[in-house]
Formats: C-alpha cells, sequence, structure tokens
C-alpha cells in the first residue's frame, strides 16, 4: 500500500511538471518583482521554502527581483532600545533617531537573512537597499511624519547588471534623499516604484490576506484597474487593502503588465501563482 501511494505521489508530481510547461515558457526570461512583507517571513522553514522557490524560478529563467519590508522586526527593535514612536493619522513619525533603527534592521538583519536563506537553497542573491547605486531618490512625503520618504527617481541600471549576471536583488526600502538623507519608504510602494522602473511583467505582493474580496467576502481572482476604482469608491475596498491597491494601480500605470495580491503565509505562493491555472490571489490588470 505504500509502495502505491508513493507511485500515486510521483505520478502527481509528473503531470503537475508537466502541466507547468506553458508557464514555464511564458515567463522565461520575464521580470518578477516580490514584495516579502515582514508578516510574510515567518519561521526559519518558511523563509527556506520561500528562497527555495525564487531559486526554482531563477532557474527555469525568471529574473526575480526582491523587496522586502520589516515592520514586526523594526517595532521589536524600537521596543528593546525603549524608543518611543509617536504617531500622526495613524502613521508612525519616523525621526532621526528612528530611522537609524530601521536602516539597522532593515538593511542589516533582515535584509541578510533573506540573502543568506537564497544562498542556502543555492541562489546567488545580493543585498542592497536604494541608497545603493542611486537607485532610488526620494522626496519627503510629509514633514510631519519626518524621515519617510516617496520615490521620486528611480535607477534600476544596477539591477538590470545583477540580472544579466544571474543574480538575483534583494532590496531593502530605504532611499536617499537629495540632500544625502536617509528615507524610510513603505514597502509596498518601493516594490510598485521598482516594478515601474523595470516595466516588470508581475509585481507580486505577497500579503497575510488571500487577495481582494467583494462585498461577500469572497476573493476575487481577476479585476481591472477600473474595478479597483469603483470597489474603493464604494467601501468594498478599505482599511489596509487601500494602500496595496493603490501600489497596484500605480505601478501598471508605470508600466507593470500585471500585479498579484495573495497570500505570503500560504506553501509556494509564488510557484501556485505563476505556474498554476487558478493562480493564487487576485491578478489586477488595466
Amino acid at each position: 500500500m505504500k509502495t502505491q501511494q508513493m507511485n500515486r505521489d510521483w505520478i502527481a508530481t509528473a503531470r503537475t511538471l508537466s502541466e507547468a510547461l506553458p508557464y514555464l515558457q511564458r515567463y522565461t526570461g520575464a521580470t518578477v518583482v516580490i514584495k516579502f512583507g515582514g508578516n510574510a517571513m515567518g519561521s526559519d522553514e518558511d523563509m527556506a521554502s520561500f528562497a527555495r522557490d525564487v531559486v526554482l524560478m531563477r532557474h527555469v529563467g525568471v529574473k526575480p527581483v526582491i523587496v522586502h519590508g520589516g515592520g514586526p522586526m523594526i517595532n521589536a527593535m524600537l521596543d528593546r532600545l525603549k524608543i518611543k514612536s509617536e504617531f500622526v493619522n495613524g502613521k508612525r513619525v519616523t525621526d532621526a533617531a528612528t530611522v537609524e533603527v530601521v536602516e539597522m534592521v532593515l538593511s542589516g538583519a533582515v535584509n541578510k537573512r533573506i540573502v543568506q536563506a537564497i544562498n542556502d537553497e543555492g541562489g546567488k542573491a545580493v543585498g542592497l537597499s536604494g541608497k545603493d547605486a542611486g537607485l532610488v531618490i526620494c522626496d519627503q512625503t510629509d514633514p510631519d511624519l519626518g524621515f519617510v520618504g516617496t520615490p521620486a527617481q528611480v535607477d534600476v541600471s544596477i539591477l538590470n547588471d545583477l540580472a544579466a549576471a544571474e543574480a538575483i536583488p534583494v532590496i531593502a526600502p530605504l532611499g536617499a534623499g537629495r540632500n544625502g538623507e536617509t528615507f524610510n519608504i513603505n514597502g509596498d510602494t518601493m516594490a510598485g516604484a521598482i516594478a515601474a522602473g523595470l516595466k516588470a511583467d508581475r509585481l507580486l505582493l505577497l500579503t497575510d490576506v488571500e487577495g481582494v474580496k467583494n462585498a461577500d467576502g469572497d476573493v476575487l481572482t481577476e479585476l481591472t484597474s477600473a474595478q479597483i476604482r469603483d470597489m474603493t469608491v464604494s467601501g468594498v475596498i478599505a482599511g489596509g487593502m487601500i494602500p496595496k491597491t493603490e501600489t497596484a494601480l500605480a505601478a501598471i500605470d508605470g508600466g507593470v503588465r500585471a500585479v498579484v495580491i495573495l497570500d505570503g503565509r500560504a506553501p509556494n505562493a509564488c510557484l501556485l501563482e505563476l505556474y498554476t491555472d487558478h493562480g493564487a490571489g487576485s491578478l489586477i490588470r488595466a
């Protein structure tokens, strides 16, 4: 019985690989930007699974670019250092002391953890932030929020060089101001700006929800930009989903072919989205 079960498993695996062939061909040479949020990172096992998927994508011809967050890790370090945060309209004020911690956590611990995980799986990951090689120049988003930036200029030449070397960029969401300041950037916003700069085929926003839901709570697998705008006006899209869909719309307007909002906690979420018929989240395109 055990041998029969193993045979069935192997047959199912072979069938899955065969069915994936059109998608493997479809995405060969494609640039896919993945926003890997702090809430999606999970355990070391989860990190290794994500890294394995990214390495597989690189080996079958996809050019993945990872943009990560790290909010929970930043909060933990601020608490550890007893740095109290202030908020304006629900948004954290990033003062000089806080931005130092943000850079230390994002460019240091979080970035290098992802890089190491990818390298451990046989990939060739390179960690950097928007401050490196003039990748992202920022304007201050709101003086009341301190060192929080909005991407104003994106120069992706360093990312193209890394892709040509078959390396996988892992980018911390930090940027340089016009006077050399360090700015913290919302991770989704950063991923959208990078994807638009690369004219990516896909932007995958890995989050902690299954996708965009309708008024009945059902996940919508395909949406247009117009539908997103209508659902936002009507209040169906609300709360934390609004900035994600706004990022999607801005990325599409910037030249990204499609954006997918999906649950990064689900095993093999990126592979399911790219290489299966049913996908794994809500696909948004113009």
